[in-house]
């Protein structure tokens, strides 16, 4: 059975698809237009909820119906925006970039999108705006929804549990995973269905509740109409995604949803904006639309090389909607008005087909502009699994990476530049255990291991830099090592503002200002505390970065034509200033007592740094970090960090 079609929610779902289109394509004009991924959840928990319990309170219930009714729904537009998806991309993507894309459609098409995506977060992640199927994260947590939840809810009809005090506990349990989850794992928290349910659950709260009819007052059904806008409204405006969301923020779309839905077709905003015409029709194209518009979005800024113009993210948005409605008009109407079990076996064998090619490409399945050297090149850029095989503990109060087993106990503090060499770590715990010591690495991407050096575009830095610091003081540590990417911070070519904070003064760093020497003498400071709580202690020197480095230099043509790779030469320049921070960061550690880790001397001669092997692999990931395949085999300057006396 389906609940009496209402006009209202076809335009709440308007609501919530227009203001994600509006924030994906022009984020500046309404930055908390994401929300209406929630919207979507809370009406999705409603309708389906309603539809379960309306039928076993009619005795009719049939899951096979069910998932075949939700097979029909999903799959058609599903399948081909996966299926263009992937064709546009074994045209215009490179080799790397296609098999990401493999993954991702295979995932979409296993409805598991979001477990891929959650497990792509991290420093090194590939930016959100070139992934082409992202989008599907939140398609996943509902289909995860729509198998698990009628069988739950089939348990408790039969045993008559009470249903509204169940999706109570269920809404509470979720809604407390996710505020304790999105701070210090906030991917999970946005990612994992576990944080996400309670969203699903408060429409279904709503729809248990109103399994009775409720005596009608319009009083009530204007105020909760007027109220459920305004939160949304207020989501909208206040919302950011700098901000910790989903957690308390999240409570703002989610309620005025329930609100809206709450207030019946009577309501006078659900009466007279949203079940207006223009917004009943986009609500029912509102499915296919979402699924357009941001792989349109994607590969528009792919094809231009960055940020597209208005005009081209306007022209894309329009596509979108025109493919939005024939997908709704000649697809998803057509396969609704057919219940034959052979559409459903052409819907599960496309749905087959699709998640087939993804794994093909994933596997080295080439695209258009597939040779090897472009596959080696766009290979490097994405070989970024620092810590793959690390184990991951607390030492005290705070979160460390850790391998090996020896007596030992050595910590590796500081940025991604440390982060880069965990893989020799690795290695020598492997090669030699009986030398290595316990390593723990201590890393926050982009944040210098120096008191007093912020930035306002890493507001996390500060206190994962303290936590830093009280380890490195821990008696129980007994060497450390700390590291950074110093010639992004003291050269002056790094895209964040930093800044040396002394007292109510800040002053800034880049390109050679009045904080560099503040900055210099604090790590000066630092590395001589930590000698004089006796421990050994290491500075460990940059490598070179630059353009020059960069493995997407090799690569030229245009998308839309033909692609290829550069030879490169084994050597690049290193830039002067960077020879220059070399040696004076070199007499810090001398004068402090430290020990400097010179790798400038291990990879460049005569002013020339290694950047690719004999063949023409790259070395570097991109502009600055050493790739992890390097770094296992050739980093053999950190041996005696990691085995004592025994390491080169």
């Amino acid at each position: 059975m389906h609940p009496k079609y209402r006009p209202d929610i076809d335009g709440l779902r308007a609501v919530a698809v227009a203001s994600v289109l509006a924030f994906h394509a022009f984020p500046d004009a309404l930055p908390g237009g994401f929300i209406g991924v929630d919207i979507f959840f809370v009406i999705s928990g409603f309708l389906i909820t309603t539809i379960i319990m309306q039928s076993h309170a009619a005795s009719d219930f049939s899951y096979r119906d069910f998932y075949a009714r939700r097979i029909r729904r999903i799959f058609p537009a599903l399948m081909l925006v996966l299926a263009a998806t992937l064709a546009f991309g074994w045209y215009a993507l490179l080799p790397r970039e296609f098999a990401e894309l493999g993954k991702q459609a295979a995932g979409g098409a296993a409805f598991v999108a979001n477990f891929i995506f959650w497990g792509e977060s991290g420093y090194f992640d590939t930016a959100a705006e070139t992934k082409p199927l992202l989008h599907l994260w939140s398609l996943g947590i509902e289909e995860q929804f729509y198998i698990f939840w009628p069988l739950l809810l089939g348990v408790a009809w039969r045993r008559r549990w009470p249903m509204v005090r169940l999706l109570w506990v269920i809404a509470v349990a979720s809604f407390l995973v996710n505020v304790t989850t999105i701070h210090p794992f906030r991917e999970a928290a946005f990612y994992s269905p576990l944080s996400r349910f309670w969203e699903l659950m408060v429409g279904g709260i709503l729809a248990c509740m109103r399994l009775k009819p409720v005596a009608p007052n319009v009083w009530r059904s204007h105020l909760q109409s007027v109220l459920g806008v305004a939160l949304i409204v207020l989501g909208l405006v206040m919302t950011r995604s700098d901000k910790a969301f989903p957690g308390w923020w999240a409570l703002l779309p989610t309620l005025g949803a329930v609100s809206c839905i709450a207030a019946g077709p009577t309501g006078v905003l659900n009466k007279y904006v949203l079940s207006n015409r223009v917004m009943v029709w986009i609500g029912l194209i509102s499915y296919p639309l979402y699924l357009w518009h941001w792989p349109l979005l994607v590969y528009a800024r792919i094809v231009e090389e960055g940020h597209p113009s208005a005009w081209v993210r306007a022209g894309a948005v329009v596509a979108s909607v025109l493919l939005a409605w024939a997908t709704y008009r000649f697809l998803e109407r057509f396969t609704r008005a057919r219940t034959s079990v052979g559409v459903l076996r052409t819907l599960a064998g496309s749905g087959v087909a699709v998640a087939l090619v993804g794994v093909l490409a994933l596997g080295g399945m080439p695209p258009r502009n597939g040779s090897d050297l472009l596959r080696k090149v766009t290979d490097a850029t994405v070989d970024d699994n620092y810590y793959d095989g690390f184990k991951q503990e607390k030492l005290g109060a705070h979160k460390v990476e850790r391998t090996g087993n020896g007596a030992r106990k050595v910590l590796l503090i500081g940025d991604s530049h440390v982060q880069q060499y965990a893989p020799r770590a690795l290695e020598l715990a492997r090669s030699a255990p009986g030398q290595m010591a316990t390593a723990y690495f201590a890393t926050y991407g982009a944040c210098p291991p120096v008191p007093g050096v912020l930035s306002d575009g890493n507001e996390g830095c500060d206190k994962a830099r303290t936590g830093m610091l009280e380890l490195a003081l821990d008696p129980q540590i007994d060497t450390v090592v700390v590291g950074a990417c110093w010639n992004c911070y003291f050269t002056g070519n790094f895209p964040l503002a930093f800044y040396f904070q002394d007292g109510a003064s800040a002053y800034p760093i880049n390109n050679g200002g009045p904080g560099l020497g503040r900055s210099l003498a604090a790590l000066e400071k630092l590395l001589t505390t930590l000698v004089q709580s006796k421990k050994k202690v290491y500075l460990l020197l940059d490598n070179a970065r630059s353009v020059e480095f960069e493995p997407r230099r090799l690569i030229e043509g245009s998308r839309m034509g033909q692609m290829t790779a550069l030879t490169s030469t084994t050597t690049g320049p290193l830039p002067p200033e960077q020879a220059q921070l070399n040696e004076r960061l070199k007499r810090i550690a001398a004068s402090s007592g430290a020990e400097a880790i010179d790798v400038l001397a291990q990879l460049c001669k005569s002013g020339e740094c290694v950047r690719s092997m004999p063949d023409g692999t790259p070395v570097y990931k991109d502009r600055e970090h050493l790739r992890p395949f390097y770094v296992r085999e050739h980093a053999g300057y950190l041996d005696k960090v990691f085995l004592g006396d025994g390491g080169r």
